[in-house]
């Protein structure tokens, strides 16, 4: 998987051939003097608290209403380390507008700065106005005082609204995946503490959401202290609401598993089937799918590392065969957080955690 020499992911090149079919028409079309290059634009994640450590990565969808802090098309990322780089103790997740605003395109700015820290993967954004995010505090920056956590509900002007605590369902929240409904959603938590995946079914209101029920729909994930990591276990999340299937990056054992039945079923499975276990791996952390159906997560290289092969993503089918990889950093450490759209001017970002940087990628400018 590292610095294996890659020309993109297989989303990319399908959409570079799908446009060379159709290259002649754009030719005479009233915009043809649009560029087809996908826009890049790079920006630092450490705001003016100097957190680092860069963790979630999350899209505001298009529907997002309008008239708060953030917008439809916007980045948001969370930092798991304070400024002195203490693991657990970050406080603020930072917003990047790639499309340009009043601050140049590539200048990230506070979006909200948390009362409790270490905030993690666990960071999604709900289309009716509502930001969420999970923590896995520490008090001093090792496993020996790591704490519960607890996710968030943040509005759109960056005002905390609800704080949900709970030591079985929301044990370590180290990642989620939201399935979007508008006025209901499910919220699916990996917990990196008890190895466990939870459902929040929750209605979305005005001003905030209502936890319908609370359900552990796996179990039995490793869940180990790491000297570099701070701590393994499951993590990344991505569902198919198609075929009702949840897939998880679970860390420790360096798999990815599919829980089937996901939004519906009442009982936990044991990790749930093996979707991709593969060399390619090595620590898998985010989980997201392409716009073409594959899947794509990020290694931190905390297992199976290889310093031939850094901070690389890996595409892979969800029927299990690998597709390509690259690395987003020539050392060790620095892939973890990464989000997709299915389409827009911007549709794929991923973190940089050696650089403290985020990537945002255009795949046709608009």
């Amino acid at each position: 998987m590292y610095n294996t020499p890659v020309s993109g992911f297989t989303w990319v090149r399908f959409i570079f051939t799908a446009g060379l079919g159709f290259c002649a028409a754009l030719v005479h079309a009233a915009d043809n003097d649009r560029p087809f290059i996908p826009r890049t634009v790079n920006s630092s994640t450490v705001p003016p608290s100097g957190d680092v450590n860069p963790y979630g990565v999350a899209f505001v969808p298009e529907s997002f209403p309008g008239g708060g802090t953030i917008a439809a098309g916007d980045v948001l990322v969370s930092n798991f380390n304070n400024g002195s780089n203490l693991q657990g103790t970050g406080t603020t997740i930072v917003q990047l507008r790639p499309r340009g605003s009043l601050a140049p395109p590539g200048t990230a700015n506070v979006f909200f700065t948390s009362p409790i820290a270490g905030l993690s993967t666990a960071l999604g954004v709900l289309r009716n106005g509502f930001v969420i995010v999970g923590n896995v505090p520490t008090m001093d920056g090792t496993i020996a005082t790591i704490g519960q956590g607890a996710l968030q509900v943040i509005d759109r002007h960056g005002q905390l609204v609800q704080t949900w605590i709970d030591a079985q369902f929301l044990d370590g929240p180290w990642d989620l995946a939201v399935s979007d409904h508008g006025e209901h959603a499910l919220i699916f938590v990996s917990n990196v503490l008890n190895g466990t995946v939870s459902r929040l079914d929750v209605s979305v209101g005005a001003k905030g959401l209502t936890l319908q029920s609370k359900t552990i729909i796996a179990s039995g994930y490793p869940h180990v202290p790491n000297a570099a990591a701070l701590i393994l276990g499951p993590t990344g999340l991505a569902f198919d609401e198609a075929t009702d299937m949840l897939f998880v990056a679970s860390t420790a054992d360096n798999t990815i598993y599919a829980i089937s039945h996901a939004g519906n079923r009442t009982s936990p499975v044991t990790r749930g089937a093996v979707a991709f276990a593969d060399s390619h791996l090595r620590g898998p952390l985010a989980l997201r799918f392409a716009p073409n159906g594959d899947l794509l997560t990020a290694n931190g290289d905390a297992v199976n590392a290889d310093v031939l092969h850094p901070s690389e993503i890996v595409e892979f089918t969800t029927w299990g065969q690998f597709v390509r990889e690259y690395n987003v950093d020539s050392s060790q450490g620095g892939a973890f957080g990464l989000d997709t759209l299915p389409e827009g001017p911007f549709n794929y970002a991923v973190i940089d955690d050696v650089t403290n940087s985020l990537t945002v990628t255009s795949l046709q400018d608009r």
